[in-house]
């Protein structure tokens, strides 16, 4: 269902709200260059949004997007949009609610045949991004894993290619009836050989780089497009991850960049004290490696990386 127009080619730019500040908005904002729109960006990261979507409506915005923002401020933001008749990029309200109750969402899945994590239990974990268009076509992402906050690792090499291919086929299975258009991110554990849902997240989540460098497909500018009605046109076999990607987040000091090269890309909010993100790829997983060990060295010097390499166990 489409609830926005994007501008025809040579028409004037169609503007959208950004409820997210600094890095947290950065792709939204270049996802929506590409697309012939400008964002109307929050005063604060924390501005009411009742405010904001009031600052929206006055400003002609045809349509609210949260950015990278949690589940709980996403569902404040669904709620001020519907009750002001904006629209909002992101799942319908009842599947935000479900996702802010977590117990509810699993019972959604639950009832999809999908099989469940036992809450608290150990466990590894992995996610992976999951797109879904109004015609309910469902399109799954790379398998990702987490380094606690500072690194992500896709795809989760310790899961055999059929255990991630099993987790997209669950992503399908659970998603395909909900009604669901736009992007949402699920996590599952894998306890005792057993993989199993643990909770979802909707839109975006700041990992998108790592996707669009082993898929080429760009999950920001796919779910803008999604939001302004168009259907998922890449088939599931033209998104198998191919080769690896590390993402870094660090604050590189006002100065430090990075020379460029092959397999590097460094996203970076200066409104934000250069919070930044360093992403490297690569066709093997020492390739991406080196690459990020590169990049660190630039923006950091070359003992802080090697020290981060040694901290995340991947010198």
């Amino acid at each position: 269902m489409r609830i926005f127009s994007l501008p025809e080619p040579g028409a004037p730019p169609a503007r959208i709200a950004l409820a997210a500040v600094g890095l947290g908005g950065l792709r939204v904002r270049q996802a929506a260059a590409e697309l012939g729109l400008v964002c109307l960006v929050a005063a604060t990261s924390d501005e009411p949004a009742a405010a904001l979507v009031e600052r929206a409506l006055r400003a002609g915005c045809k349509a609210l997007h949260p950015g990278e923002v949690d589940t709980a401020r996403q569902l404040a933001l669904a709620r001020a949009c519907r009750g002001a008749g904006l629209p909002f990029v992101g799942p319908r309200l009842a599947l935000i609610e479900a996702m802010q109750d977590g117990a509810a969402v699993r019972a959604l899945l639950r009832e999809a045949g999908i099989p469940m994590a036992e809450e608290g239990a150990p466990g590894r974990r992995v996610e992976l991004a999951v797109l879904c268009d109004h015609l309910a076509r469902v399109r799954w992402l790379a398998v990702r894993e987490s380094f606690g906050s500072v690194l992500i690792k896709a795809p989760a090499t310790w899961l055999t290619p059929e255990q991630r291919l099993y987790l997209g086929q669950l992503a399908v299975q659970g998603l395909a009836g909900l009604d669901l258009s736009g992007i949402v991110t699920l996590r599952f554990a894998l306890q005792e050989n057993r993989l199993g849902f643990c909770d979802m997240h909707p839109g975006l989540t700041g990992r998108e780089a790592l996707d669009e460098a082993l898929t080429g497909l760009d999950p920001a500018v796919a779910q803008l497009r999604l939001a302004a009605g168009d259907r998922l046109r890449e088939h599931q076999a033209s998104l198998v991850p191919r080769g690896h990607a590390l993402q870094w987040r660090c604050a590189p000091g006002a100065a430090a960049g990075i020379s460029g090269g092959p397999g590097l890309r460094l996203d970076r909010a200066p409104e934000t004290d250069g919070e930044a993100r360093l992403t490297a790829w690569g066709r093997t997983p020492d390739e991406a490696r080196r690459r990020g060990q590169r990049g660190l060295e630039e923006l950091l010097g070359t003992e802080s990386a090697v020290s981060l390499m040694r901290a995340l166990n991947i010198e």
